[in-house]
This record gives C-alpha cells, sequence and structure tokens, in this order.
C-alpha cells in the first residue's frame, strides 16, 4: 500500500481569495514504511508576500522569485502522487489550495476520497485535545525541534512519523495486527494484516541448537511425563 504524508506552505488562508502556493513536500510510504523517496518543490506565487504568512515559513518574495511556476511542476507532481492516498495533517487546508492550482493549470484535481486527514483521527483518538503537529510530537515523543519554522517537507517527515502512532505505534510498521494472515510462497513467509504486509526471508540454514543431546533427552523425557493431555506436548517433537 503506497501513501504519501503530504503538507504544503502558503501565501495565506484564502486559494479562492488570491492566495498561492509557495512550496510543496512529500514522503512516500510503503505499508507504512518510510522509502527514503520524497518529492519537494518551492513555487513562484506570482505574487507579494504577506508579513503574517512570512513569520510561519520564513519564504520571501524575493526567495520564490525565480521559482517555477505550479503549472510548470503539475504533472512531475500528479506522477509523484499517482494513486497513492495523501496522508495530511488538516486535509481540507492543503487539498483546497492543491486543487485550485490544478484547477487553474488545466489538470485534474485529487479527490476526496484520496486524502487521509490525520486531524480527524487525532481528534477521535484523543477528543480532549490539543491535536496540533506540535502538540502531538509532543504527546509521542516525536523529535521536532528543527521545526523552527513551518517547512513542507520537514513537515510531512515529522507527520509521517506521527500518522503511524496514530495508527497503532511501531507495532504497524512490523504488521503485527490481530488479524495478520501468513502465506508461504518459495521458502518465504508473507505476513500480511489490515495494515499492510512484510516479506520474512526464510533462513538459509537453521540456527544450530544450544541444546546438547543430554539437555534435549531430559526435556523430552519430562514432557512425556506430564502425560499425552499437556500443553507442551502439542510442541515437543
Amino acid at each position: 500500500m503506497r501513501e504519501i504524508s503530504f503538507d504544503t506552505e502558503t501565501t495565506g488562508l484564502n486559494p479562492r481569495g488570491g492566495d498561492r502556493l509557495v512550496e510543496i513536500g512529500g514522503v512516500e510510504l510503503i505499508n507504512h514504511i518510510p522509502t527514503g523517496n520524497s518529492y519537494h518543490v518551492y513555487i513562484n506565487p506570482e505574487r507579494d508576500m504577506p508579513e503574517e504568512a512570512f513569520r510561519v515559513h520564513g519564504l520571501s518574495e524575493e526567495f520564490l522569485s525565480d521559482k517555477p511556476l505550479f503549472a510548470a511542476v503539475a504533472d512531475a507532481f500528479l506522477e509523484f502522487v499517482g494513486d497513492a492516498t495523501l496522508v495530511i495533517h488538516n486535509a481540507a487546508f492543503d487539498m483546497g489550495f492543491i486543487n485550485t492550482e490544478l484547477e487553474r493549470a488545466g489538470r485534474r484535481i485529487i479527490p476526496n476520497t484520496q486524502v487521509l486527514d490525520t486531524l480527524e483521527i487525532a481528534r477521535r483518538k484523543h477528543p480532549s485535545g490539543p491535536n496540533s503537529l506540535d502538540a502531538l510530537c509532543s504527546r509521542y515523543g516525536i523529535d521536532n525541534s528543527k521545526r523552527v519554522k513551518h517547512g513542507a517537507l520537514l513537515d510531512a517527515e515529522i507527520l509521517a512519523e506521527v500518522y503511524l502512532e496514530l495508527i497503532g505505534g511501531r507495532q504497524t510498521a512490523l504488521g503485527l495486527m490481530p488479524e495478520e494472515e501468513v502465506s508461504v510462497a518459495s521458502g518465504n513467509a508473507v505476513i500480511s494484516g489490515e495494515l499492510g504486509s512484510f516479506n520474512a526471508r526464510k533462513r538459509p540454514a537453521p540456527l544450530a541448537s544450544r541444546l546438547t543431546g543430554e539437555e534435549y533427552a531430559a526435556h523430552k523425557a519430562f514432557v512425556e511425563g506430564m502425560g499425552e493431555s499437556a500443553l507442551w506436548g502439542k510442541y515437543s517433537d
């Protein structure tokens, strides 16, 4: 399962009122594990940078003046996204900007069915809040000390860690789910759960036993002495 932890920076709050995208960041996840593949681009918004927005992300009009327009990067962006689910904190905000820019560039918009909002997950899991990205980092012990100002790629990387915790923590990365299934092909086990799967490769040669022959014989005799109904008998060869 392919997902993209995703974030944007903008000139303001209203994509229909003249505010524009200035930065996009995305981190690829396969079965909830970062692959190291990412997408990042700065965008020329073709307008001035309000002081309020500059204080948030530190991207000046001068810095962005030689960056590509959104229309020039739209195809590469859509190619990176593909049919992956976009994992976004407060998705309505980011998708409002992304789809407005895509419409302006004459490209297809991304449907809501392709979006997962971690803010909604956090509100269900922690109804008393707070559920900002910084608050969730504090709750889960995630280091966000580099987040002096907002940055799309850095926030996407942090969100990937927060998302993993929201859906079950490190356990999900190992595929340890109650409904997991195990199948074997070509000597390898494929363990699948509702959140993903991973391959457990079989050792080319079994590990040598740490028991001596005498210890093994003594243990076997002990188990046999417990009777046929003993649980340990099921695991004795």
